[in-house]
């Protein structure tokens, strides 16, 4: 089977596709979202497209505190059961950015997308803290 150009692929699913999600903004303007697999900004364009794009990069929030660091293998795509290549990272904060950086950026995978990979990081890192319960502390000084 021959595989489509990306920028062809784009060109087909642009103007209307299951994932996209549009919502209006200030104005007139409408602002346009996508919800699909591999798009670690969530918006709807070429660069972070996780149907167009052989190289995706997906960061999520799993069980336990866990996060799971998936990539797409490329040359698997034309399997769908085994394209994405998950790890499970279950260190502290510094250990797993530094992860990500060495997967996403230092291996030439897709450097364009360190800074927003490590963005997302944080924020499932961040989502995954557990609260503490009981009463908060008080400062012995008045």
């Amino acid at each position: 089977m021959a595989t489509v150009p990306e920028q062809l692929l784009w060109e087909i699913v642009k103007k209307n596709n299951s994932f996209v999600a549009r919502q209006s903004g200030s104005g007139t303007a409408t602002v346009v979202f996508s919800k699909e697999p591999n798009n670690l900004y969530n918006l709807h364009s070429y660069k972070h497209s996780g149907l167009a794009n052989k190289k995706t990069v997906t960061i999520q929030g799993g069980k336990d505190l866990t996060v799971t660091l998936g990539t797409t293998k490329t040359k698997k795509q034309n399997k769908p059961a085994s394209v994405l290549n998950k790890s499970v990272m279950k260190k502290e904060f510094h250990r797993m950015a530094k992860a990500v950086t060495n997967q996403v950026a230092d291996n030439y995978y897709r450097p364009d997308l360190k800074k927003v990979a490590l963005a997302r990081l944080s924020v499932v890192h961040r989502s995954l803290k557990v609260a503490r319960s009981g009463p908060k502390k008080r400062n012995r000084q008045a």
